[in-house]
């Protein structure tokens, strides 16, 4: 049993309303209890909801809105069903300013990456976790 981001199960909770499931993690839901997280969801933002990318440490849409406080708390809450569930692992969507472990949006909106990691994959790892990407599978 894994915790996956719930983009990557089809569920349509991305910001922009859409869901984005590739093909080798609906094969593995078939094999194995994946449940869906949604982190931004989870910490009280809407579906859909402005783009949100990292800059400086903080989790800020385009015309500059805060949102780091609802990243923590979605975070916070995926910690802690994985502690509840005892789960030890976890699928998360790459580049996601919650879920990009080892590579994040680098906060210009300009579709350019640098290395990093989102608030969620960031607490999950601090706690043992072991994050994987959809691009790890």
């Amino acid at each position: 049993m894994k915790l996956c981001s719930a983009c990557l199960l089809g569920l349509a909770c991305r910001y922009n309303g859409e869901s984005v499931p590739p093909e080798k993690v609906l094969r593995l839901a078939k094999e194995e209890v994946l449940i869906p997280v949604c982190p931004e969801q989870m910490g009280g933002l809407s579906t859909p909801r402005p783009a949100v990318e990292l800059k400086n440490g903080r989790a800020v849409t385009a015309d500059g809105e805060d949102v780091t406080e609802n990243f923590e708390a979605g975070a916070r809450q995926v910690l802690e069903i994985a502690r509840l569930y005892g789960i030890d692992t976890i699928i998360l969507k790459q580049r996601s300013p919650s879920c990009g472990c080892g590579q994040v949006y680098d906060g210009t909106f300009s579709g350019s990456v640098v290395p990093g990691n989102g608030i969620t994959a960031k607490l999950l790892l601090e706690n043992g976790v072991k994050v994987l990407t959809e691009e790890d599978l």
